[in-house]
Formats: structure tokens, sequence, C-alpha cells
């Protein structure tokens, strides 16, 4: 069963694990550990001799003899031992050099290549070979027999050691020297090319910048193969959960390497060029070779910085000189609306958001941002390494902050981006750009509690930007088929979508968030609710003259479109259990069942008739199940928005009266103003200060009076929720009908049963604060089932993070945490802000339709902006935010031009110089003058600072 190799390769991935082969564990074969274990002195002799490490003794300790021993043979050692490293050989010149016959070297040699050992090409670039035949060559260990060690699946489980060795290989030859490489990676490596349309037109470029420079040098000469860095990673748990087929082009002879030794397929030019698109699609970096001079390359590769070895060499070293390119990234501060697109898909964390703002502190400009320092004129250790790169380069924002109202959403929309698009009439990228984080913009439109407008700094001049009233008049794309968003599917896979299979359990706001992102990254997750209708609280506890099921059912009919199936009308747990849908192959699960049950008040005739719980009064008003006509005198319990959505219903079905009792002071309620103002607009008054003591019965056994007792105070000097009552100042009264709405409580059935989920305070699931991942681990959870009740905003950015987590679990040996985005925002300082002059028009305020509202009291009344006022109110914004570049971070691969929608960040070629290529033989020559006038400028100024 799917599941069952899913956990043989868990239980693999643990025993390597326990053998010492994980990244931080050093792996110590039984040669080195074992004296009764002979050591293989040619494998010895020849790691030696192949080792990139200058100056270093090997041992069987080290990775050098315990890659090649655990993949060749002896004879194989002998027979290259003989070529010399990098010197081409014919058949003839290697059986004379090894006394041989022809005959018995060549399959030799075939398998040593097919091990990876060595490679072989008809190339003459060095002259020496006009006839165009045949010659071996046996390469160092990076680039080169580490990499081709690790680019056959097969061969990466038999001898696990290999993707140690290259992890290894890729670290320590480089630990003494990379401080002292020159721009251009003096031969060592790999090296950034940009993404060619970044390149600027008008710039004078080399013909090595440009990657169709490489395809036409090699025209008709491509193989893709498998990349070694995602397969070995991943076996060492710490994969990127990309499918590694396909993203390694190897050129010219090279590509028929790949393709005799079984690593690679020929392809054409088109299929190249479709690779290189959907790489920077999804945010991988171009490099190429750097070891052959400014001539050749072999490969073109298409890198994730959180697996890729070779980008390691400038990111853990923090020195940009190993593989950047000649290329730095500028910003249009005018122009740039800090989206955080080019943030997201900076490889080398050089792009982050800060503030457009002046400062009062920065003397009344634009703060400086930090730049870090380089190794150019430093003295460079491991102190000023950054092992936690893969973390740290995911920060989007300075410490000192950014705009308000994207820190504030706890999706962490482009608030301010989707302003700008909207007000320059670009309506389909501004609803594109709200959906890389909100799903559900048409939705939240009309329900979001706007902690963005709360936050907005224009709120300290007049009034905050309508921020959601913008969202609404966008996301009423989303309503006609015709016009709807649907976004494409950017898999990291170059063989389409992800056969893994995830069943979510609650079709509310998390579950449908989970099933939209996993469906944007190339899934078809099925959703399984125990309602007739998917939406959860969105169709079960809104009133529809709110939010209404048309426009629900539109933004759910755009996931349907994107693959996600639904099953609605299934109680998992009880129709169907998990261990089940295990057997059916679904590989993991998300519970995001949210809070369904009620609190009880606990007070003596509660369980009367005609007093229900506001969860299951809401449901029978969506339902059409709840008759108006009988509710008379209506009280509800409780002083929130739920109350208040709970009251306003029964005001609006016919209710003779409507009272809400809430025991928290009017400044002390959860309801907003806003929401208590429409209220009395409904007629519903709202007494403060009382909690109920007890539910009298009638003869009829219905509730016939509530008595209250006077609250005194809710909460305690620390800010606990801690009522204390007068019990002797009561209030009786009187009612028909009695709604508590007092808390939601989370209702399991039988969902559990059998599983290690672990349960925590009021019946949540424990979790893992950052995957959403439970005890049980193809489980994870989110939304109101763990965090209480709260806002769908909140549930639908716990359900994208559960579908980075899913999209990583499902692929064995991924990392569920390295290199994660930890969405760190932090709000400016607006009270340091010195804010520019501005648009002075006041907020724009949508029509209301009170005819129709009286006509029809479930119907939605509220209006839309018109397009005039949507262009009215997007100029009130004062755009706080915008993306800062780290030139000395920065190592130019272009990957942020590709995503801002405002030309607002382009390359300029500054560094001219990083173009340069060596070949590996020459290296030396590269570095010493580069090290000398180094050594010198560290000398310098250490005699300044002394004087």
């Amino acid at each position: 069963m799917p599941n069952e190799r899913r956990m043989a390769a868990d239980e693999r991935i643990e025993r390597l694990w326990e053998a010492g082969l994980t990244v931080e564990g050093d792996y110590v074969p039984p040669e080195a550990s074992d004296p009764s274990v002979a050591v293989r002195k040619p494998v010895l002799e020849l790691a030696q001799m192949v080792s990139d490490r200058i100056g270093h003794k090997v041992t069987p300790a080290d990775p050098e003899y315990y890659g090649l021993a655990a993949c060749i043979t002896d004879p194989m050692a002998e027979v290259a031992l003989k070529m010399g490293v990098r010197k081409p050989k014919t058949l003839a010149q290697l059986a004379e050099l090894c006394s041989m016959d022809p005959a018995e070297l060549e399959p030799l040699l075939f398998d040593m290549g097919y091990v990876g050992l060595i490679e072989w090409n008809r190339e003459n670039e060095d002259g020496r070979n006009p006839e165009g035949e045949l010659r071996y060559v046996l390469p160092p260990f990076v680039p080169g027999s580490a990499e081709f060690f690790n680019m056959r699946q097969s061969q990466i489980d038999e001898h696990p050691q290999v993707a140690k060795m290259f992890e290894r290989m890729t670290q320590l030859p480089l630990e003494r020297v990379t401080a002292m490489v020159p721009p251009g990676g003096a031969g060592i490596g790999m090296h950034v090319i940009p993404v060619e349309r970044a390149i600027p037109m008008e710039n004078e470029s080399a013909s090595v910048e440009h990657i169709t420079h490489w395809l036409d040098k090699y025209d008709g000469k491509y193989a893709a193969s498998p990349c070694s860095c995602r397969m070995s990673r991943e076996k060492l748990g710490e994969g990127s959960a990309d499918d590694p087929e396909d993203w390694c082009i190897g050129v010219g002879d090279m590509a028929d390497y790949l393709v005799d030794t079984q690593r690679g397929r020929y392809i054409d030019r088109d299929e190249v060029l479709a690779i290189l698109r959907h790489a920077e699609e999804n945010g991988f970096v171009h490099q190429v070779t750097n070891i052959d001079g400014e001539h050749k390359i072999f490969a073109i590769c298409n890198c994730n910085v959180n697996i890729c070895n070779a980008l390691r060499t400038s990111q853990l070293f923090n020195t940009p000189n190993m593989s950047r390119s000649a290329y730095t990234a500028e910003v249009d501060r005018e122009a740039c609306v800090a989206c955080g697109r080019c943030v997201e898909v900076c490889p080398a964390g050089a792009v982050s958001l800060g503030q457009k703002l002046c400062s009062a502190k920065a003397g009344g400009k634009v703060p400086e941002y930090p730049v870090r320092e380089l190794p150019d004129a430093t003295p460079w250790g491991p102190e000023r390494w950054s092992p936690n790169y893969r973390d740290d380069n995911r920060r989007e924002t300075y410490d000192s902050g950014t705009a308000p109202c994207k820190t504030a959403c706890p999706a962490h929309v482009a608030v301010q981006g989707y302003l700008k698009l909207a007000a320059q009439g670009r309506y389909r990228d501004a609803l594109a750009l709200i959906k890389r984080e909100n799903p559900l913009p048409a939705v939240c439109g009309r329900i979001c509690n706007r902690r963005c407008e709360d936050a907005c700094t224009r709120g300290r001049v007049d009034a905050a930007v309508a921020i959601d009233e913008v969202k609404k008049f966008v996301a009423a794309a989303d309503l006609d088929p015709a016009t709807r968003y649907v976004p494409p599917a950017v898999t990291p896979s170059n063989r389409g979508g992800f056969p893994q299979k995830v069943a979510i359990v609650g079709a509310g706001p998390a579950g449908l968030s989970c099933a939209y992102y996993l469906a944007e990254k190339g899934y078809a997750p099925t959703v399984f609710d125990r309602n007739p209708r998917p939406g959860g609280m969105l169709s079960y506890g809104i009133p529809s003259f709110k939010l209404e099921q048309d426009v629900i059912d539109a933004e759910i009919d755009v996931m349907a479109q994107m693959g996600v199936e639904f099953r609605l009308g299934v109680d998992v747990g009880s129709d169907v259990t998990l261990d089940e849908l295990r057997e059916q192959g679904y590989d993991a699960f998300y519970l995001a069942i949210g809070c369904q049950g009620s609190r009880s008040a606990g007070i003596p005739g509660e369980d009367a008739g005609h007093v229900s719980s506001a969860v299951d009064f809401l449901h029978r008003a969506a339902e059409g199940t709840l008759d108006g006509a009988s509710l008379g005198r209506t009280v509800v319990v409780g002083g929130g928005n739920v109350a208040v959505d709970v009251a306003r219903t029964a005001a609006r079905a016919g209710a003779s009266s409507v009272e809400m009792r809430s025991l928290e002071q009017r400044g002390e309620m959860p309801a907003s103003d806003e929401e208590l103002e429409e209220a009395a607009e409904d007629g519903v008054t709202v007494t403060c200060g009382w909690g109920p003591a007890e539910v009298r019965v009638g003869d009829d056994g219905s509730v016939s009076s509530v008595v209250f007792k006077r609250c005194v105070r809710v909460f305690d000097d620390e800010g606990r929720f801690s009522p204390v009552y007068d019990e002797a100042d009561t209030e009786e009264v009187p009612c028909d009908t009695l709604v508590f709405s007092i808390g939601q409580a989370v209702e399991w059935g039988a969902l559990l049963e059998g599983s290690a989920v672990e349960l925590g305070r009021g019946g949540s699931p424990v979790v893992d604060p950052v995957t959403y991942q439970t005890a049980e681990p193809d489980v994870f959870c989110g939304g109101d089932v763990v965090t209480g009740p709260r806002f769908a905003i909140d549930a639908i950015a716990q359900g994208h993070e559960a579908a980075v987590s899913i999209h990583r679990y499902v692929h064995p040996g991924s990392s569920l945490t390295v290199g994660r985005n930890p969405r760190f925002y932090v709000e400016l300082d607006k009270d340091d802000a010195v804010l520019p002059s501005y648009d002075t028009s006041s907020r724009q305020r949508p029509a209301t339709d009170r005819a129709k509202e009286k006509a029809e009291p479930f119907r939605e009344y509220a209006g839309t902006l018109t397009e005039e006022q949507v262009r009215t109110e997007t100029a009130r914004c004062l755009s706080c935010g915008a993306s800062w570049v780290d030139p000395n971070q920065c190592i130019g691969c272009g990957l942020c031009t590709t995503r801002c929608e405002f030309d607002a960040i382009h390359l300029v070629r500054d560094h001219p110089e990083a173009s340069t290529m060596v070949r590996s033989e020459d290296k030396l020559k590269a570095i010493g003058p580069y090290a000398l006038k180094r050594a010198a400028k560290i000398a310098v100024r250490k005699i300044r600072r002394e004087v």
C-alpha cells in the first residue's frame, strides 16, 4: 500500500540518521573504527589524488575515502590512479598505462563511468583531439564524481554513504579558502547565471552571462538528468520535497555521457527552455558549471537554495564571490509597494521589507538599512559563517519594520500591493496578488475583522483606508464564472502534478485554504465534510445578510476547477475512519473540523425547551428550518460577534423583541462597535454587566424567563477571565427563546479513535506551532479546532501553513522546517513616521440598499464601492512600505525581477569581474593575487584602528 511504502521510507531514513548519515552527523566507516576491517589502499590513494582539499592527508574516516569505497572496486581505483585528475586519455593510452588488453579495459571503464567515478567526451577544445576520439577523464570530487555518484536514486539507496560524501565534499575543501576567492569563483564549483529576461537590454553584457549563449554553443546536444543535490539531501533527511527529475541539463558531450550511463535522456531546445521557465516559476536559481574557463560548461542546473550544495558555498560562508553573477538587484523606491514577492523568492535573503516613509529618528529621511560585511578587507572565520542561512535568509522584514497592514494581517496579504494594482485598474492582477495569501477574498471582503485597517497608518490622520471594501470590489470578479481568477498550478516537478493523496476533514476556511494551496502545488486533495454544503461556519455560522451562500460557492468552485474534490455528507470517523482512508492510499490528513459544539452555562434549567446554543441556532437559520414566528421574546446571552449574529438573525426572522445580555461592560465587549451599531439598527437591545444564574421553565417545559446576576468584574488584575458576581443583585427577564453564545467546543466524535493524536486544554489537539503536525505523524490540524473560535482569516493563514507542511511531509526525507518561510513581520514605528503630503479625500463608503434590506432581510444589502470610489480610496494609501536590497548579499540571479508587478526592481551590471571564468587547474593563479590584495587591505584597516 502507498502508506506502507511511505512508512518504510520513513524507517529507512531513521536508520540513516541513527548511523550518522545526516547533515549534522559524521559518518564513520568500518575501516576507521574496526581494526579488523582492512583499509583498501588503492581506494585510499585515489581519494588522496582526487581530493579537493589542499594539504589534507586523507584517512579512512574521511568522506573522500568512504564515498569512493562504497561504489568502486580496487581494480577501478588502480585504473583511475593511472589517469590523473582531468587529464583526458584514449582507450589505447590507458591500455598502455595499465598494461591491459583494450577489450578487457573498455567494459571496466564503462563500469567506472556508470557508478560515476569517471566521465568521457570527444571534445577538442584543447586542440589535442582533432579526430574527435573518445577520451576518458577522471574528474575531481566537486563538481564531478561526487555529483555523478548521487545522480542515480538506486545507487544512493544502495550506498547512502555517497550522500554524506557529497555534502561533506562541498564544504570541507572550501572552509579555508572561500574568503580569498575573487569574483567569478576562480574555477571552483558553480556560477549563478541570471534569468535572461532580467538582464537589462541597455547594459553591455558578456556573452557568457546569457543562457542562450550556452544553448547556442551546444545546440542540439542537451540531456535532462535528475538533481544530485535534491536526491542526496533527501537521503540525509533534509530534502526540499521537489521532484528531482530533469532539473539538471547536461550540454555537449556531457549529454552523451548522461545518456550512456543511464542518468539522463536527450531533450530538444524547446524542452530545455520549458524546464528553465518552470524553474523560474518555482523560484529556482540557474547555475552553470565553472571549472573549465570561459569557453566551456558541461551543465546548467536549476537550484533550490534549501538543498543546493553549490549555492551553499556562498550562503554558508557569507562569501557571495563564490557564486554571484555580474549583476546586483536594485529597488526603485518610488515604484515599490512592499508586496513582498521579491522577498519571498530571493534565495540569498538579500531583499527584505522596510519602510518608504521617512523617519524622525533618521533626521526626516528614509532609514538606512544594514549591509552585510564582506570578507574582502576583514578577517574571516567560522564566527562569520551562517550555518542557519536557509532559515535566516527567509526572514521577510527588517527589525525596524514595514507596512502595518501586511504585518497585522494574519495571512500577511500584500495589501499595499493590491491597492496600487486596483488604483491602476489592474483588477485581475490585484485579485491574483490577494490570492497568493488568501483564497477567499470575496468572503473576507464581507466578514473579515479588518486588522489591516486597525493598523493602517492613515488612521492616524483621519480614517483608515477602506482596505476590505477595495478587496470586496476586486473579488467581485470571482462571483462570475466568466471572470473569476483560477491560479495555475506551480509544481516543483517536471512530470506534472503530484500523485500523493491528501484528505482534508472539514470544509471550513482552514480546510478550504489548505486544499487551495495544495492544489496550487500540484495535488488533487479530497475535502470531506459531514454537512451537505461546504463552507463550515462560513455557510452555517454567518447570517446570509452578511455573507450569502452564492459568494461562498463561487470561491469554492474555483477550488473545484483547480482539482479539489469535495465529498459532502461524509462523517469521517463514523462513515469512514482514518485507517480506512489510509488503506485507500491517503498519505496525509488535515483535520480542520472547527468548534461545532457549544459550552454549557452550567446553570439550572438550561436544558429547557426553546433553549439552544448559538451554533445550533445559526445552523438552523442557514438550513431554513428556523421558525421566526415562534421566537417571541428572544434573549441572547453573550457579548461577542457571534452573539450579535444570533441577535440580528432573530430580529430579522421576526422575534417580537431581542435583547443581548453580556458580562462585560460596553467598552469590554468582544463584539466590535460596528457590529453593535448594526445590531441596534435591527432593533436589538444590549444590556451589559449581567450573567445568567438560572433558567426558569414554564408548564410546557420551555423557558419562561431567565434570572441574571450582576457581574461586578470580568477580568482579574492580570487580564484573565475571572468574573465576580454580586449574588444578591438579580433580575428576572421574561423570554420565549433563549440562546447561549458563551463559547464553542470541539466535537471529535469517533474521528480520533485509535489515533495517537494528543489532546490538550479544551479538547484541542496538541500540534507543533510551526508545522501543525500532531503526535500522529501523518495527521495535521488547524483552524478553530486548534486555536478555539477565531476569525476566518486566522484559519486561512493556518491552512496555508498546513499545506506547506503536508507538501513536505508526503515526500519522505524532506524537512518540514528547514528553509521554511517564517512569516516574520514587524510593524514600522508609526509614531516615528514622518508622513508625506497625502490625498485629502475622505474614506469612501459603499451604498446600502435599505429598501432591499426591508424587503429581503436575509439577503446581502451592503453594497460594493464603485470603480470611481475605488480610485478615490486607493489614492488615500500612504504607501508605507518598500523593499530594500543588501548589495553585499545579492547574488544577481534576477528571480526578484520576475515577480515584481510594478517594474520596481531591476538588475544592474555592477560586478562585471564576476563573469571571469577560470579553469580549475588555474584556481591558485586567480586566488593568489586576490588573497594578497585582501591581506594588504586587512593590514591597513588594522593599522588605522590602532592609530
